[in-house]
């Protein structure tokens, strides 16, 4: 009997919670969502403390396991209840200076726009969304399957992701992009699913007055999406397959 258990058997509230993997994390605890009771009241820190005692093998990770309440990025003391969705996860896929059916969209003031999608991504497309008249430059990034890294050979890649908290995070880093750079407007289109080697993974397209901005925050755009909304790739090589994660959630997200 676990400690929770002994608790649920003491006390006289539990919780109802459910509780989804994404990612290596998934692979290690074996299973793509569970449902867990909890002891009220509960904190984001002894849930995913519960959920460490029940999968202990998702220790591996050490410090580097991030884990969403309601998807966002929970601070320890942050309150847990009722209904609500946990999600454990290892770092996003972008890691620390590496290059790089049906979309979900949010609905968002145009021409900005924040998407999902298991199709190829049309780059020259997804650039001519931000194209205002009182822009002077559009900046676009094409983000796409390379077929060596590290000396390995690709085959292809599986890109996963969470995707209600992905889209919430992309729209905070529009938001963000607003207020640090002075642009029109942003868009992201990021691909999911099996990729072949040479097709795009993520376009980001910037439009501004000026083009060193519009180079300065779409240069920052891959940098935060890379960091912090929840995607993870898999790479498949000729000799095996890895999970790639990068460095974690930033502490001022954790912090907010």
């Amino acid at each position: 009997m676990t400690t929770l258990e002994r608790q649920v058997t003491e006390g006289n509230e539990t919780i109802h919670v459910h509780v989804l993997f994404f990612g290596a994390a998934r692979e290690v605890a074996g299973h793509d969502e569970v449902d867990l009771n909890l002891r009220s009241p509960a904190t984001a820190a002894n849930a995913f403390a519960e959920i460490l005692s029940r999968y202990p093998e998702l220790r591996r990770f050490g410090r580097s396991l991030l884990f969403a309440v309601n998807q966002e990025y929970a601070r320890g003391e942050m309150e847990v209840r009722e209904g609500d969705e946990l999600a454990i996860f290892p770092p996003v896929s972008g890691g620390a200076g590496e290059p790089d059916a049906e979309s979900e969209k949010h609905e968002a003031v145009e021409p900005d726009f924040f998407e999902l999608t298991t199709e190829p991504i049309d780059v020259g497309a997804v650039a001519r969304r931000v194209v205002p008249p009182v822009c002077g430059a559009t900046v676009t990034l094409d983000g796409y399957v390379r077929e060596w890294t590290r000396g390995r050979r690709t085959l292809y890649l599986i890109y996963e992701a969470y995707a209600p908290m992905a889209l919430s995070e992309m729209r905070r880093l529009g938001r963000e992009a607003h207020e640090r750079f002075e642009i029109a407007h942003i868009g992201v289109v990021h691909r999911t699913g099996c990729l072949e080697i040479g097709e795009t993974s993520v376009c980001i397209s910037v439009s501004a007055p000026h083009r060193r901005t519009a180079f300065e925050a779409c240069e920052w755009a891959i940098r935060e999406l890379k960091r912090t909304v929840p995607i993870w790739k898999k790479e498949f090589y000729e000799d095996g397959e890895v999970w790639v994660e990068g460095e974690g959630a930033p502490e001022e997200l954790l912090r907010k």
